[in-house]
């Protein structure tokens, strides 16, 4: 690596590499997994939600821009606010590069999270896999005024997939040509092991929407086939796709959803009544294991003039509340599908009903390939999960609440003998990154946590980030939440961590495993 370049590293990642073992493609993989996130969900939307991009080759001055629409003070961007504080009404810098005064932060979520470098800062901080999901909502694209790209979700999907790929050329450009660059999408476990062993980064691709091949109905009437979910299938396994949700925020033709909560879950159940016909309906759960329970509301009003005239959000009897819609006919096809194809099914944002049969399908075919991957499936079921031999990362909360999430699935590994654990930190998914700790005390530089690497301050343009004081403001800031979690819960929940990316790849190798199909 040119001198230029290991300077550049230093100034702007905060990453000083040093002396480290290569290890041997045989040994198991040492390091993170983050089974969740979204670097090109720009272009979903309708492309003009989220501002700025992961890369740009012109760069970081081109790609991290605010929204036209934010200018001059943020004043017009309802939905940023919205999403921030809870009212429409608020202001912010969209001055980004190079000052970056008010974005990106840990609770901004409409501005870019995963710029190139800071992903990068966080692989060389001890991530070795990720899981990018390709996302669309196409209610959410028709709702939102400003648009660039139409809302048809499969298009987005197939847009996202390709900014991947030309993510993965712009990093082999700058490092010096074809396949030597560190972030390499992956196919295949085999090939992930491959790619890791070489000191890069394992790029997979997941599919999260709500919509998976046209699937959604209209008063119950369903807009896709058996025949069609088997070309989407062909097509997602073809772009490299490998993990994939059946259903996503509303009920669609393939399954029900677990519900949102809050003011979010009135904005969610809005868009129910748009992509169906109807709102969510409920029923007296039958088990211990409920969904998210809907609790009154009030939609902001720019939102709220979607609503039929005269019709208003539905009021519920008292929690807890179930979801009574399933796996469907064809929500079964399709895990039928992806089990013959090898692929990760995600069970989070499957109603519990969805959810207990989809597994009860796995137990029957014994698949290991199964995924709660952000935190959005009832823990009664993540026994069952590591009992087949799946994988469970947690969303990517603030310090505390996810250590304590960690103390007390632990035992569940133990028992199951899959030790392992990983976060799905959602970065550009609309929810917020992990929030600065009251007492928080990562000193700066620290070391990552296979010694490999000192990381201090990370800067971007004339901004430089402090996890004390900003948290995780993007994803740069990782390894310094990894380091507060060390220092908070002990080495235990690092050395947890650190087995998580193995974990990972013997799932997804349990779902090729030509007895497992």
């Amino acid at each position: 690596m040119a001198l230029r370049r290991v300077l550049a590293l230093i100034a702007l990642l905060g990453a000083v590499a040093m002396a480290a073992p290569t290890p041997a493609p045989s040994a198991p993989v040492r390091g993170f997994v983050d089974a969740h996130s979204h670097l090109m969900s720009y272009e979903a939307f309708g492309g003009k939600l989220l501002c700025g991009k992961p890369f740009d080759p012109a760069g970081a001055a081109r790609a991290l821009l605010d929204c036209l629409d934010h200018h001059p003070n943020g004043e017009a961007a309802w939905f940023e606010n919205f999403t921030r504080t809870g009212s429409p009404v608020g202001t912010h810098d969209p001055v980004g590069w190079p000052t970056f005064k008010d974005w990106p932060a840990h609770d901004s979520l409409t501005h870019q999270q995963a710029y190139y470098e800071w992903i990068e800062r966080a692989w060389r901080g001890g991530l070795r896999v990720m899981v990018n999901d390709l996302v669309a909502n196409r209610q959410l694209c028709e709702i939102y005024p400003l648009k660039s790209n139409p809302c048809d979700e499969m298009w987005a999907i197939r847009r996202e997939a390709q900014r991947t790929v030309e993510l993965q050329n712009h990093i082999d450009t700058l490092s010096g040509g074809p396949g030597l660059g560190w972030f390499r999408v992956v196919k295949s476990p085999e090939e992930a092991r491959e790619v890791i062993a070489a000191g890069k980064l394992a790029v997979v691709l997941g599919v999260e929407t709500s919509e998976p091949f046209g699937c959604r109905t209209t008063l119950g009437v369903p807009h896709c086939t058996r025949a069609q979910i088997d070309r989407g299938l062909d097509e997602m396994h073809a772009l490299g796709v490998r993990s994939m949700f059946v259903c996503h925020k509303y009920d669609n033709a393939l399954c029900g959803v677990r519900f949102d909560s809050g003011t979010q879950g009135a904005i969610v159940n809005l868009g129910n009544l748009l992509s169906s016909g109807g709102f969510w309906r409920v029923e007296r759960c039958r088990g211990p294991e409920h969904d998210n329970p809907i609790s009154p509301a009030v939609l902001p009003p720019e939102l709220a003039r979607w609503l039929p005239p005269g019709v208003g959000l539905p009021v519920y009897p008292p929690a807890p509340h179930c979801n009574p819609k399933g796996l469907t006919s064809l929500g079964r096809h399709m895990v039928e599908g992806m089990m013959r194809r090898g692929m990760m099914i995600e069970i989070d944002h499957m109603s519990v009903k969805a959810a207990d049969q989809t597994l009860d399908l796995l137990e029957a075919a014994g698949y290991p390939g199964v995924i709660s991957s952000h935190s959005w499936a009832d823990p009664a079921f993540l026994p069952r999960i590591y009992r087949l031999g799946g994988m469970v990362t947690q969303y990517g909360h603030a310090a505390e609440e996810f250590a304590e999430e960690w103390r007390r699935t632990q035992p569940l590994r133990q028992e199951s003998g899959r030790p392992g654990y990983g976060y799905g930190l959602d970065a550009n998914g609309l929810g917020p990154l992990p929030a600065p700790r009251a007492g928080s005390a990562v000193t700066y530089p620290f070391l990552s946590f296979d010694g490999a690497v000192s990381l201090d301050r990370p800067r971007t343009g004339e901004r430089v980030w402090d996890y004390n004081v900003d948290g995780v403001a993007h994803y740069g800031l990782v390894p310094d939440w990894i380091e507060d979690l060390r220092q908070l819960a002990g080495q235990p929940i690092v050395d947890d961590l650190a087995s998580g990316a193995e974990a990972y790849l013997r799932t997804w190798e349990g779902a090729t495993a030509p007895a497992a199909r």
